[in-house]
């Protein structure tokens, strides 16, 4: 019921930013840190996280008018697990570095591996062997406004078989950033 509703309000608010609000001015974009909210859903847990962003570390302009900015994000997350599964929550930091592709100054994807840590080595039934994990993402997003933004993105957490059992976790995320 949960997806329903998420899936219900995000698409239309989505169509309803590309059809009305302006695009950005590309040298902008970037320039300074900014702040995200991120709520996520996996298979029988939730995650939300605040994250926060580092201005531009590096830009390269394509002709053309699009660009590719490399970004560091660092995060708290808490983990909550659905029903009975035990442990039913964790918390995890993060540090993740992003190369984000923009194009016409308002639509951007982006990609990222880092360093994740978890609280516990159980989480929701699953034994993930290692509070150490990998962060693997991908995502897509608009620019709103000058200063926010709005992306979807999908995650994946894994210990890249350092030790088994290695069963990662998945979860998709809708994130808004504001930069400041």
């Amino acid at each position: 019921m949960s997806r329903r509703i998420s899936r219900t309000i995000a698409f239309p608010l989505a169509a309803l930013a590309v059809c009305v609000l302006p695009a950005q001015a590309q040298e902008a974009l970037y320039e300074a840190p900014s702040v995200s909210l991120r709520l996520g859903l996996g298979d029988h847990y939730k995650r939300a996280e605040l994250a926060w962003e580092s201005p531009t570390f590096w830009t390269y302009r394509f002709e053309g008018g699009s660009r590719l900015d490399l970004v560091g994000e660092v995060g708290a997350a808490y983990w909550h697990a659905n029903g009975s599964r035990s442990p039913n929550s964790a918390w995890q930091l993060s540090a993740i570095p992003f190369l984000r592709w923009t194009w016409a100054d308002r639509y951007y994807v982006e990609a990222g591996i880092g360093a994740t840590v978890f609280s516990r080595t159980r989480f929701a039934g699953k034994d993930i062997s290692t509070a150490f994990q990998f962060g693997d993402h991908i995502g897509v997003g608009m620019h709103l406004t000058k200063n926010s933004r709005l992306s979807l993105r999908y995650s994946h957490f894994s210990n890249a078989g350092i030790k088994r059992p290695n069963p990662g976790l998945n979860i998709v995320q809708l994130n808004y950033s504001y930069q400041y």
